[in-house]
């Protein structure tokens, strides 16, 4: 599903180059929950961007379900991210002056579907998650559990193959974000492929595997087991 190959990141000022990735290795597998743990400033929002195709690589090979997404320019990366790609973010990101049908729906104005096959995939996204009898509800008129489980709503409704979510609970409350969890471990129990950022290590060791990041590089790999808080470590 995605493979990363020597991923190099370079930020360039005039007078300061700051490497964010440094020879970056990373596969996972169709229908694998990876969370990707790390202490701030350790490289995990920067591969986050360039395994969603939001931002390129300075140098190395990164393979997205099957294409080699290596050279694209903006428009190539912007048409695949929206076939392949669904992104849930800790702050929602829903649009206030829209209901939640119509958040669910705006990803998929760009596919070029038709108002009836964007509705019914929206509302077929929305039954998903729990949430039918708050469509026409505002997000404002909505605790934070239930704007997070719109904007996975608005994140699978396009089906895509890859889930991508950054710090989807860090907004909410202990209860709500349990819930957020929940949701999430139905969705890869039935097939989706999720990597999740996060910087709680008892959300981490909910997920199938644990890749922890430091000085932008994998630092070690978990796998099926609860993680033990690594010397260094700050959750």
């Amino acid at each position: 599903m995605l493979q990363m190959y020597h991923i190099t990141k370079v930020y360039q000022t005039e007078t300061v180059e700051t490497a964010a990735l440094r020879d970056f290795n990373l596969s996972v597998a169709k229908g694998e929950f990876v969370a990707v743990t790390g202490p701030s400033g350790s490289g995990k929002s920067t591969f986050l961007s360039i395994a969603g195709l939001l931002e390129a690589s300075t140098a190395g090979r990164y393979v997205l379900d099957g294409t080699d997404v290596s050279g694209m320019n903006d428009n190539q990366r912007s048409h695949l991210r929206n076939e392949k790609i669904g992104f849930i973010f800790q702050a929602f990101n829903l649009i206030s002056d829209l209901n939640v049908i119509d958040n669910i729906e705006v990803p998929l104005g760009y596919r070029g579907l038709r108002a009836t096959e964007r509705r019914e995939l929206a509302q077929a996204a929305l039954a998903r998650v729990g949430l039918s009898g708050r469509a026409k509800h505002y997000p404002a008129q909505l605790s934070g559990g239930q704007q997070q489980r719109v904007a996975i709503a608005r994140a699978l409704a396009a089906t895509p193959p890859l889930l991508l979510a950054d710090e989807p609970t860090g907004n909410l409350d202990s209860g709500m974000a349990r819930g957020v969890m929940e949701l999430l471990e139905e969705l890869h129990a039935s097939g989706s492929t999720i990597v999740m950022v996060t910087h709680d290590l008892h959300l981490a060791e909910r997920a199938q595997r644990i890749v922890r990041v430091m000085d932008g590089q994998v630092a070690d790999i978990q796998h099926d087991i609860a993680l033990v808080n690594p010397i260094g470590f700050t959750a």
